[in-house]
């Protein structure tokens, strides 16, 4: 029998060798495992195979550098290797699926009647309304194009004195822009309300908040000035009363007030559907949109006809245009295919609503017929195409189309008739005569058809709408209903202005003002009375009133 070994006897060089050589093989067995399960959950890259040696050619011999041969740390994550990779990678897909379906639900249409309390942000909604209610062009901040130069040197009598009264026009004083914080998030539609009263302003945002604005209120200062404060630092001197709901989960793309109904608001938006919105009974309804909520169908623009209160017209970002009566369901909604391509912007024509204006991603402005359908088409009276996408195209009352596009221009088409009105006439802002002078569109048959010439702009202005990805895309709105009955229209201006054009093509104005921190890229006239407001990609307002 073997003596037993002592407790305090040395393992024999055999033994140490064995031992080492077992813990070894077990680190190499561990990392081989993790590589494995790397690999398995797509995060192990496996090294390129090396090419085939090349013969060695001579070559002079060259100094080498000497380095620091310390060992260094090495990274498992550019090795591809990644600790619990496979706890990790559940991980990351559990998270990518909440995301998603959180994204699914913030963009799903809500189809439910909207009571204005439950979606009020901020502010209040009793009593609002009161009794009533390419080498591309680059900008450059608050340089002028247009001044007090250029209405000096003005020769015509009657033009000169409408520069001067729309260039007088001043911004609203009571709070600079950037203190009129009317939107969370960047401005991409706004209106007036039609009341004379006051001046009301409606503004709709990226994430379908709709900001509300009554332009009487007065500051109410609560403080005592201390004369050692400057003019502009009085204490207790309050933001304005901002309204603020939210009736849409995307962007609020276009709004309308029917002049039968001044007390409902008609909202369009990207999350598919359209709703009034009535601020005396605090209740926003859906009146149209796709049966199927997740049905993603974005509403670029909407109108109607001032002679047909029940019926909306609006069109869509796949180049659809519908009809829509909304005392019916939408299942019978009238849907035309008038684009392969969106639809950024269109009107009717406030005197002769059959026909209505499209403009395109197609590059192209249409004009069409609705009292004559064929192949499940309106008829196409004709079309215009320009270099770059037309952004909007809109109606005036006396059948003149402003359209704005990507080719850097604003173009008036008046389709071969001479507008007349008194005022122009006493103002001697004509539009040009054609070579051959047609009837008054109201007078065109169904089915008129116009040859491609007539189509061309008689007028195009040079303007700089090169927007970009941050700020929105600039639009023309006209007056609808001017009291000097003279057309004019409005657009943003990147040099952080807002201009004013004639239906000649003469600007009138460039309106700015101290505050204006971004450009007023959305911007829109009181239908009647000379108040413009326009709205910003940080959600503040600008008013000149």
């Amino acid at each position: 029998m073997p003596p037993k070994r002592s407790q305090q006897e040395e393992p024999s060089d055999f033994e140490k060798q064995r031992l080492a050589n077992i813990a070894e093989r077990d680190k190499l067995l561990a990392e081989l495992q993790v590589k494995k399960n790397a690999a398995q959950a797509g995060l192990y890259a496996r090294p390129a195979k090396r090419a085939a040696p090349s013969k060695p050619k001579s070559t002079p011999a060259k100094r080498i550098k000497k380095e620091d041969i310390a060992p260094r740390r090495t990274s498992s994550r550019l090795a591809g290797i990644q600790a619990d990779s496979e706890v990790q990678r559940e991980k990351l897909e559990k998270e990518y699926v909440e995301q998603k379906e959180r994204d699914i639900e913030r963009r799903k249409r809500n189809t439910d009647d909207l009571k204005l309390g439950d979606v009020t942000l901020k502010g209040g909604i009793n009593g609002f309304f009161g009794s009533d209610a390419v080498l591309r062009p680059v900008a450059k901040p608050h340089e002028r194009t247009f001044g007090e130069d250029e209405i000096k040197e003005t020769t015509d009598k009657d033009l000169k004195e409408l520069r001067e009264k729309m260039s007088g026009l001043g911004i609203w004083e009571a709070w600079e822009p950037n203190r009129i914080k009317i939107t969370p998030e960047r401005i991409y539609s706004a209106a007036f309300h039609p009341t004379e009263e006051k001046p009301i302003i409606f503004m709709g945002d990226k994430l379908g908040h709709l900001g509300i604005v009554d332009a009487s209120q007065e500051p109410e200062v609560s403080g005592v000035k201390n004369e050692d404060e400057d003019e502009d630092e009085e204490e207790g001197y309050p933001d304005p009363v901002i309204t603020q709901i939210k009736p849409h989960t995307r962007t609020i793309s276009s709004m309308h007030t029917h002049p039968s109904n001044p007390g409902t608001l008609f909202t369009g938006s990207y999350d598919s559907s359209i709703r009034t919105i009535d601020l005396q009974k605090q209740v926003a309804v859906e009146i149209y949109g796709p049966s199927d909520k997740l049905e993603d169908s974005p509403v670029s623009g909407i109108d109607m006809s001032a002679t047909d209160p029940n019926t909306v017209y609006f069109t869509t970002l796949h180049g659809s245009f519908g009809q829509h009566d909304y005392r019916a369901p939408s299942t019978e909604t009238k849907l035309y295919e008038l684009s392969e391509k969106k639809i950024g912007g269109f009107t009717l024509n406030p005197v002769a609503p059959h026909y209505l204006t499209t403009a395109s991603l197609d590059r192209t402005m249409r004009l069409w017929d609705l009292r004559k359908i064929t192949k499940n088409l309106p008829t196409l009276v004709g079309e215009h195409e320009s270099r770059l996408s037309v952004s909007h195209a809109a109606f005036n009352t006396v059948g003149q189309v402003a359209t704005s596009s990507y080719d850097d221009t604003i173009k008036i088409h008046s389709f071969g008739v001479v507008p007349t009105s008194s005022a122009q006439s006493s103002r001697k802002l004509k539009v040009k005569q054609p070579t051959e002078k047609l009837e008054s569109m109201q007078t065109w048959k169904s089915g008129y058809t116009l040859p491609p010439e007539v189509m061309n702009p008689e007028i195009s202005i040079s303007h700089n709408n090169q927007t970009g990805r941050w700020v929105t895309i600039l639009r023309p709105q006209w007056q609808r209903h001017p009291q000097d009955g003279i057309q004019k229209l409005v657009i943003g201006n990147m040099n952080r202005f807002v201009d004013v054009y004639s239906a000649t093509g003469e600007q009138l104005a460039q309106l700015g003002g101290d505050g204006i921190t971004a450009v007023p890229a959305v911007a829109v006239f009181h239908p009647t009375k000379d108040y413009i407001a326009a709205g910003t990609a940080s959600g503040k307002l600008c008013l000149w009133m």
